[in-house]
């Protein structure tokens, strides 16, 4: 099995891409569980919700690798979690980066804010260029810095579908 991470700041394209490998190269999509929790608790997120969310995402995620497809794409992963809470509330459950480094993933994509438009969906909160790139950047840090095997994706949309493909095309012949 093969797991692929689409990773990056709101608005850069993760579920659109996820959508469209899950088109081209069959395999199992691991949709973004926050969306979810969302729209069932619709009010604002709080740091206290970090848990179950996180929680609903490795559940998701395992559910998915227990099919053992031969391609699992992550619209997301615990390191969205664990950055998003550091964003919004300054802390994180301590518990979230051991149970990520525990997971092997194949690749993640790492998707930059740059050249393209944020747009508004009710749940995005980063309208500003300068803190998507922030986040973009921790992304990154944090892959670097835990050797994660990582892909930047950037461009216009059809340049990020191109350079996706092309990498998961890669990935899989290996």
């Amino acid at each position: 099995m093969k797991v692929v991470v689409l990773t990056g700041p709101e608005s850069t394209g993760k579920s659109w891409l996820a959508a469209g490998l899950q088109q081209r190269f069959g395999g199992v999509r691991v949709d973004e569980y926050v969306r979810r929790f969302i729209e069932l608790n619709p009010r604002d997120t709080c740091l206290a919700d970090i848990p179950e969310i996180a929680r609903g995402q490795l559940q998701w995620e395992d559910e998915a690798r227990a099919q053992q497809p031969s391609l699992l794409i992550l619209d997301t992963h615990l390191l969205s979690n664990i950055l998003w809470s550091q964003t919004l509330f300054g802390a994180c459950p301590a518990w979230l980066e051991a149970e990520l480094l525990k997971r092997h993933y194949d690749l993640h994509l790492l998707l930059s804010p740059e050249q393209i438009d944020w747009t508004e969906d009710g749940q995005r909160c980063q309208p500003d260029l300068p803190e998507r790139l922030a986040f973009y950047h921790a992304t990154r840090h944090w892959l670097e810095q835990h050797q994660q095997p990582l892909q930047i994706i950037q461009g216009d949309w059809a340049a990020r579908q191109v350079q996706a493909f092309a990498a998961v095309e890669q990935l899989l012949a290996e």
